[in-house]
């Protein structure tokens, strides 16, 4: 009996140091596009953390710090940027990273990214004078440059190698060759289910100092991660309570209370800005084409009903009366927030829309079943639809395939579609500079597409306001302009949580980074 006894306390601790090495995750969603540049979806920002690195990283303090990059010099009175990488920087295939892998990377990006076409509209030339450097030439000063490169809300700026990083900006790549701190294990992917990671033994983290959000060493402490694909809550809850898995993502509110009841699971607020809340219209097709179809639905909204939905009734989790720009940052303001604000007539808003032109067109209203927040914002905007009088057509999927198909843009018969709902980290509202989705140049701007001329030159003229006070103005002027021409739904703010077991330390929820977490 003791032998008996022996062997089975010795196959546990055996075993324990393997799974120690292991950081078993809950993401909010499955991995369904892993290129960077395509979509927004966080999950693939994600994703792309782990398995690539950034010129710059943005800190805590929203200050852009050295990454890949040794260092930097200013010339010709701001128009000449050059740029020196650190020594030693790989991609996984072995091939050293170079100053022309940083150019294609840049040139692929910027084509899709709102910031980043901003940059490029002032670029005269990018040059790689050797391998270990690259030079951005300018036509006329860019500020925010360093901002621009060390970009972290989607689409984030990542390296990748020259071959790939050529390829159409339209089209997603296949194959997923970075120079981060992870690797991507392709093989052992399964559909919905998993996603998985190894250590990259030859990353060179920086040297010195803290990881602090994107920016500091990223030192790795587990040799895999391992992604858990649960979208039922209920079933994510159990797990991290019976240690089956360490880290959830993003559990629903009203699930915070049971899981800080156990002795075993941490709760905290993932991002001191919060979350906020969009209802994108495609103003590609009707009836969201016209304006006053989009204003009418915004006058006819509650931000209230929104956030309650999804963030609970608990009004510490949420905020309504909120406008274009976080709030508690600094271009935050109430220039026409009374559009929001006001009183709510359906009956109004019924009559304004027969008077926009809507004669009941089929609404293609998309909707994703595994994600509870952006489930709950779908059934109140389809409610809000219909009461307007409109004919909806409730499509619901996973959030993968939502992501996938408000890409295309065909006519709703064709398989696209007339609008959706998603949320963005506070920390992509804060300017003009970083929201992607401010964009309003038709079809070069985000999902939704929609043209607001008066809305882009504001934006653009964002860029140069000499001080906080011009920047203020024109911040006044963007939020008007949004509210009148409703390009898309303002739906309030709201605070989620992230959860692990007790034991795990370091994690950085703002960003969900995966290096600096340990265990123990």
């Amino acid at each position: 009996m003791l032998g008996a006894a022996a062997l089975g306390l010795a196959r546990p601790a055996l075993a324990q140091p393997a799974a120690a090495r292991v950081l078993r995750y809950v993401p909010q969603t499955d991995l369904t596009v892993i290129d960077p540049v395509v979509t927004t979806a966080y999950i693939t920002r994600h994703h792309a953390l782990m398995v690539y690195d950034q010129l710059y990283g943005m800190d805590s303090r929203l200050q852009p710090q050295p990454q890949m990059v040794e260092g930097h010099t200013v010339d010709e009175d701001g128009k000449l940027w050059s740029f020196r990488l650190r020594d030693g920087l790989l991609f996984h295939d072995g091939e050293p990273v170079r100053g022309r892998d940083c150019i294609a990377s840049i040139r692929r990006w910027a084509q899709r990214d709102a910031l980043g076409q901003v940059l490029m509209s002032r670029v005269a030339e990018m040059a790689a004078p050797d391998d270990r450097s690259f030079t951005i030439r300018l036509q006329r000063p860019f500020g925010p440059m360093l901002e621009t490169l060390a970009k972290i809300g989607p689409s984030a700026l990542f390296i990748m190698p020259e071959r790939i990083a050529a390829a159409d900006p339209s089209r997603p790549i296949t194959e997923t060759i970075g120079s981060g701190p992870f690797r991507f294990l392709p093989n052992e992917r399964v559909v919905g289910a998993r996603v998985a990671y190894e250590r990259n033994p030859a990353y060179r983290p920086r040297e010195g100092g803290e990881a602090d959000w994107a920016a500091g060493p990223k030192r790795v402490h587990f040799d895999r991660v391992e992604w858990t694909v649960m979208p039922d809550p209920g079933t994510a809850a159990a797990a991290l309570r019976n240690g089956e898995v360490d880290w959830w993502e993003n559990p629903p509110n009203d699930l915070l209370p049971a899981l800080a009841r156990s002795r075993e699971v941490i709760v905290q607020r993932a991002s001191p800005l919060g979350t906020f809340g969009t209802g994108v219209f495609n103003c590609l097709h009707p009836p969201f084409d016209k304006p006053a179809v989009r204003r009418a639905v915004l006058r006819a909204m509650s931000q209230a009903d929104f956030m309650t939905a999804g963030a609970g009734v608990d009004p510490a989790l949420w905020r309504a009366g909120v406008g274009v720009f976080t709030p508690e940052t600094p271009l935050a303001n109430d220039a026409g927030i009374e559009a929001i604000t006001g009183p709510r007539d359906i009956e109004r808003s019924r009559r304004e829309l027969r008077e926009a032109g809507y004669n009941g067109e089929r609404v293609v209203l998309m909707a994703p079943t595994d994600q509870a927040v952006l489930a709950a914002l779908g059934e109140v905007g389809r409610d809000l639809l219909v009461r307007l009088g409109m004919n909806v057509d409730y499509v619901v999927s996973d959030w993968g395939t939502l992501v996938q198909r408000r890409a295309k843009k065909d006519p709703p018969e064709q398989g696209g579609w007339n609008m959706f709902h998603t949320t963005w980290n506070g920390l992509d509202g804060i300017n003009p500079g970083v929201m992607q989705f401010l964009r309003a140049n038709g079809e070069g701007a985000w999902f939704g597409w929609p043209t607001v001329p008066a809305l882009d030159a504001a934006r653009a003229e964002w860029f140069d306001a000499p001080d906080m006070a011009a920047q203020r103005g024109i911040a006044e002027r963007v939020q008007r302009l949004v509210l009148e021409e409703a390009p898309y739904l303002p739906t309030g703010q709201y605070f989620g949580s992230t959860a692990w077991r007790r034991g795990i330390t370091g994690a950085i929820p703002a960003i969900y980074a995966f290096w600096n977490v340990r265990r123990g």
